[in-house]
């Protein structure tokens, strides 16, 4: 199986194109689920506090014996309405973290939301480039963060972030955003690749493009997210189907493949799955 793409940074840091997302993995099973991604060859990891998974998480980079360098972990500060955070309460969440994870340093730290009501992602952000400046976080950047938000950290702070985490797949392919994070120079990554449900991967459109090229479904809709230059992370806890969602550098899509899926969110077909960034607060 061919080498997954890497995909350089604002700060130069490589970050795999491709990566495995435990989102909704108990941490209980963590570990196994994990273990079997990194078995089957993937190199970057995406967890979050909120998930309560970063133990088991870190279980699995232990018992891979695979050298650290080798490997790319994220992890998210859960920047909840419970508390008024400030540096103190953000660092010490940050090293919460990384002692779940059983690491001395993460390669991507996140502010999961941006919760504009609240008004306090630029202090966030602040500790975030202490954070970065010590290097225990090999980059930093946002998620779910909307245009106008990625625009105010751009006024107020040196420090662009690396990486923008979005809902993004072909029903919600989020083109006015990815065209503020080329400008800015921010990478765009997708969670919920492959939406939710079958709802995405059982379209039409979605299964002449899989019959055409002898491929699942969601190889084809990760291969347009790999083609559009996409980081994506999608997530199972089947192995066949973890080794499957790997199974994505052999083929390609042509033009008229990728214009298929591309104009599944066109106009008023696009939809969230997820929350609106604009008035999520919980």
């Amino acid at each position: 199986m061919p080498g997954i793409p890497k995909i350089k940074l604002n700060n130069g840091t490589l970050m795999p194109q491709l990566g495995y997302g435990v989102w909704q993995v108990p941490d209980a099973e963590a570990e196994q689920a994990v273990g079997t991604a990194l078995e089957a060859g993937y190199r970057s990891i995406d967890t979050a506090a909120i998930y309560g998974n970063e133990k088991g998480t870190g279980k699995a980079v232990a018992a891979s014996g695979l050298p650290r360098e080798e490997l790319f972990v994220t992890t998210k500060l859960w920047n909840g309405p419970s508390e008024t955070w400030n540096r103190d309460n953000v660092l010490r969440e940050f090293d919460a973290s990384l002692e779940k994870l059983g690491l001395d340093y993460v390669d991507l730290y996140l502010i999961h939301w941006p919760r504009p009501m609240r008004e306090d992602y630029l202090a966030i952000w602040k500790v975030f480039e202490e954070i970065a400046a010590s290097g225990r976080a090999k980059a930093v950047g946002v998620s779910n963060f909307r245009p106008v938000d990625l625009r105010r950290l751009r006024a107020e702070s040196e420090l662009v972030p690396a990486v923008n985490q979005v809902e993004l797949h072909p029903l919600f392919p989020q083109t006015e955003l990815r065209a503020v994070h080329t400008e800015l120079g921010i990478a765009t990554e997708a969670w919920s690749p492959l939406g939710q449900g079958k709802e995405l991967l059982t379209l039409p459109a979605v299964a002449a493009v899989a019959e055409k090229h002898g491929r699942s479904a969601a190889q084809v809709v990760l291969r347009w997210h790999l083609q559009r230059g996409v980081i994506a992370i999608p997530k199972s806890v089947t192995p066949a189907r973890i080794s499957e969602n790997l199974d994505v550098f052999g083929f390609e899509l042509d033009g008229t493949d990728l214009a298929a899926l591309d104009a599944l969110g066109t106009g008023s077909a696009a939809r969230r799955i997820g929350p609106d960034p604009a008035v999520f607060d919980v």
